[in-house]
């Protein structure tokens, strides 16, 4: 491993350490991408090969079939605490971007920030995976704390603006013009009344370090960021179906994805051009996230 790559290995595990001594009730969210993949295999080097807590899956629904698919068989394989939250009452009433009027934004805080904020929050029900029958058990939600998140400050714009440990307010508000700097590695854990923190671990890396990382870990990851050899097309970012588009490319490993993403074509395209609720707007997706959103 090069120096770059050991030193954000290290960084995140320090960091993923640092929240678990100081805080009590805690999760990490899982979306089957290749972030939380990598997030999760940092957990269970940073812990001596467990994760020593749930997690969690914001499922919408709307996920690509072969996300739940992978979803389940890992996590069964890796005796994962798995739990997945959804927003029943919308997808029952429809109150969403495909069976609705709703705009990709507002399917976004019915789908994803409502349910998300509802499980930290401890309202309702969740889903535990039951490693007996492989079946999901329905039990009363618990509150939490801490939500470790796999999101990258390269990513989007608004993700720029976070730091390692970053603030919600009881009303699971981001206040990101009023956040503390992150010296000498001294990290804000002290939480006021009702609030919660978000613990992002990945924050300094690049797209590219995730697959240098992927590849020289040989960490396992979905075939849907991959080519076929047959369309000439694969994922780059991977989100609800209806709001996930394949790019061109011929990339069928991660070797190939690394001299795709060095090219001057992919150095110059968003990494979530693919993403339908990006294209709403400007700054859509930072008032998600003031919110409640990833």
């Amino acid at each position: 491993m090069n120096n770059s790559l050991k030193a954000l290995e290290n960084r995140s595990i320090y960091i993923l350490r640092e929240a678990f001594a100081s805080r009590s009730k805690m999760f990490v969210l899982w979306s089957m991408g290749k972030d939380s993949s990598v997030l999760v295999w940092l957990i269970k080097k940073a812990f001596f090969g467990e994760i020593p807590f749930p997690v969690v899956h914001v499922d919408t629904t709307f996920k690509i079939s072969k996300m739940i698919e992978y979803r389940n068989s890992t996590a069964l394989k890796e005796a994962y605490d798995l739990r997945f939250v959804t927003n029943e009452k919308a997808i029952f009433n429809r109150e969403t971007y495909p069976d609705g009027n709703l705009t990709r934004v507002d399917c976004c805080k019915n789908l994803k920030t409502k349910p998300l904020t509802e499980f930290q929050s401890g309202i309702g029900y969740q889903y535990k995976l039951n490693h007996n029958s492989k079946s999901f058990d329905k039990i009363p939600a618990e509150k939490f704390d801490t939500i470790i998140v796999g999101l990258r400050a390269d990513e989007e714009g608004s993700r720029s603006k976070e730091r390692y440990f970053s603030i919600r307010d009881g009303q699971n508000k981001w206040a990101h013009h009023d956040q503390p700097m992150e010296l000498w590695d001294y990290y804000n854990n002290e939480l006021p009344e009702g609030s919660h923190l978000r613990v992002h671990p990945l924050l300094d890396w690049s797209e590219l370090d995730i697959w240098q990382y992927i590849d020289q870990e040989n960490i396992p990851l979905i075939d849907l960021y991959f080519s076929d050899g047959v369309e000439g097309k694969r994922y780059r970012s991977l989100g609800c179906s209806f709001c996930s588009a394949q790019i061109e490319s011929n990339a069928k490993s991660t070797k190939e994805v690394i001299v795709e993403l060095s090219s001057p074509k992919f150095k110059n395209t968003s990494e979530r051009s693919g993403r339908g609720q990006d294209k709403e707007g400007k700054g859509t997706l930072e008032g998600l996230r003031k919110d409640g959103y990833m």
